[in-house]
């Protein structure tokens, strides 16, 4: 997993950027196949903004959230990424369990 961190306007911590990578870490537990991860952290006036982008498997999944602290931002949107990425492995596995049964059903017929 490739992970590419921008910050606009303002300089990116050491701290931030550990807690940002680390953060990110917790999405491998719901998909071991994430090949790219952006993530975009800018700063206006009192709002802390924080928009992460993963690649996966063809598609691509996005959360951005926005609150007075920048490590707050960060992980309201991996928790938004996380629900995400649960919806996406649900309708995966829905969708290969009825592939699965479908050529069952053919071979038995």
């Amino acid at each position: 997993m490739r992970i590419n961190i921008t910050a606009r306007r303002f300089k990116l911590s050491e701290e931030i950027k550990d807690f940002a990578e680390t953060e990110v870490q917790r999405l491998k537990k719901y998909h071991q196949d994430i090949l790219d991860v952006e993530i975009i952290l800018s700063w206006e006036k009192n709002d802390r903004i924080a928009e992460i982008n993963l690649a996966v498997q063809g598609n691509k999944l996005t959360g951005h959230e926005r609150s007075e602290e920048m490590k707050k931002s960060i992980v309201l949107t991996v928790d938004k990424l996380e629900k995400q990425m649960r919806r996406f492995k649900d309708k995966k596995q829905k969708f290969e369990h009825k592939t699965i049964n479908s050529v069952i059903s053919e071979v038995e017929a």
